[in-house]
């Protein structure tokens, strides 16, 4: 019988290392096609994100008329459990079962939180915005289902990515990791582009019962992709799972890493740049709509502009930083990119002017990419071996966070502003403060790139008389002396 999955895998692995970015991580012992089949986790990650924040939070503020306070307040929720992916990491660390796995319990347990948020999520939103057919339902249960929905699935989303990006590292040699993680982020923006092309198109005749068949088949392709991802990604080891227990707890493994010279400055940069660019990824689609008189399937494709700009900055950062770049360096460009890209968005409001408007947010996503890619790449370097998935988990606890706060800070400002002002002048504030948060990010990360240990260990500053070289600049050399 002929293997279709194995044929179509080994003709992406046949085109990968030429036109993916971070291909060149496979190998004989990992090959090309097990680590696109892992990454589908992250796929399913970026359709629930574009669901949420993109096609979703634009359905539920133009034609379900919920409140856009309301709305981002929903989409922070999952937030509260953001700053525990650190202990998710931690956990998956030092995790140990009769079986001995460590990651693939958490992957497991995570996708049944998705699947449930996203089995009750429809029904609870109809309700919610006070539907003809569900008029007779209290509101208040359409309020705590919905708030119920967006954790469950919030919750999955961070157990999921959390573990799926420390189980990619495992499979590969630790000067490697970098370079996996970047494919696994290639692969969640991927996964964000094709799920905007597929939502719009779903959604281009907007009916609730539409609504609830595509929220509904979210839930069944995020079990069938991650059960597909996970199978026998991860080697049982019982000698681990008999070994007595040598764990560092939990607080003092975060003190290690937390102690790290310029470890906290490079975790507030984070969470200044990713609240900058995820401000207004509640209000960018609403604002398409009601300001630019866009269609629900235009403003999703705003999702997959904006999803391609960042899969633009993450390929250019994967060139760049093998050419000898520095990661915060990286992060510097993304910010300096973005702020700009914000107020363009201020003038297309002005002009209403809906090309401005495209060509802004593909600034955005290209920004945002290399500003993640760069602060990601830092954050791993500066991490010892041991402690990659409390890294990991750090890094999206943070990021995670400021994302959430700085949706909901502006839903809130949009709000405010919409009772007194035309809906041009609402948004532009929260555009306007994006910039400023950008600039922010900047002036503290200034310092990283002059010097200190942290600098050393990214890249960024060098011992006295030593040249910094990429990874393929000492292959040359190697080859060279050879």
């Amino acid at each position: 019988m002929f293997d279709y999955r194995r044929f179509a895998l080994g003709k992406i692995a046949q085109v990968g290392p030429r036109f993916l970015p971070f291909a060149d991580v496979a190998s004989d012992t990992v090959p090309l096609s097990r680590l696109l089949r892992l990454s589908l986790f992250q796929v399913t990650v970026g359709m629930a994100l574009v669901l949420l924040v993109g096609t979703l939070n634009r359905v539920m503020i133009v034609e379900l008329r919920v409140p856009a306070t309301l709305v981002a307040i929903m989409l922070a929720l999952p937030l509260v459990f953001a700053p525990f992916r650190a202990l998710i990491g931690y956990k998956s660390d030092t995790f140990r079962s009769a079986l001995g796995l460590r990651r693939a319990p958490f992957i497991f347990k995570g996708t049944m939180l998705q699947f449930g948020g996203f089995a009750i999520m429809p029904f609870a939103l109809l309700v919610l915005s006070g539907y003809d057919q569900a008029a007779d339902a209290p509101r208040w249960i359409g309020l705590s289902a919905a708030a119920l929905a967006f954790l469950l699935v919030g919750a999955g989303v961070h157990i999921v990515q959390t573990v799926g990006l420390a189980l990619a590292t495992d499979l590969v040699p630790e000067e490697d990791q970098p370079k996996v993680v970047g494919l696994m982020y290639v692969m969640l923006l991927v996964g964000m582009i094709i799920s905007a092309f597929v939502f719009g198109a779903l959604l281009e005749n907007y009916t609730p019962g539409r609504l609830i068949q595509v929220i509904q088949g979210c839930a069944v392709v995020t079990i069938l992709l991650n059960g597909i991802a996970i199978w026998k990604q991860e080697a049982r080891d019982r000698t681990r799972a008999a070994a007595p227990r040598t764990d560092m707890p939990f607080l003092q493994a975060w003190g290690r890493l937390s102690a790290r010279p310029g470890m906290i400055r490079l975790l507030a940069v984070i969470a200044l740049g990713t609240a900058g660019f995820g401000m207004a990824d509640v209000l960018l689609e609403p604002f398409g709509g009601q300001v630019l008189a866009m269609s629900v399937a235009e403003t999703t494709r705003l999702t997959v502009v904006l999803a391609s700009g960042s899969l633009l900055g993450f390929a250019l950062a994967s060139v760049w930083l093998q050419r000898g770049a520095a990661p915060v360096s990286m992060a510097l460009l993304g910010a300096v990119l973005g702020a700009p890209a914000f107020l363009l968005m201020i003038v297309a409001a002005g002009m209403t002017a809906t090309p401005l408007l495209v060509i802004a947010t593909l600034l955005a996503g290209f920004g945002a990419g290399l500003f993640g890619h760069g602060t990601l790449t830092a954050t791993m370097r500066a991490a010892p071996r041991d402690q990659i998935g409390l890294a990991l988990g750090a890094w999206g606890a943070v990021q995670t966070t400021a994302a959430g706060l700085a949706i909901a800070l502006g839903g809130v400002i949009r709000d405010l502003l919409l009772t007194d002002t035309t809906a041009a002048s609402a948004y532009a504030p929260v555009f306007a403060l994006e910039a400023g948060l950008l600039l922010l990010a900047l002036l503290v990360a200034w310092p990283l790139r002059q010097a200190g240990p942290i600098g050393a260990a990214v890249g960024l500053v060098k011992p006295a008389g030593t040249p910094i070289l990429s990874e393929t600049q000492v292959r040359r050399a190697a080859l060279h002396k050879a």
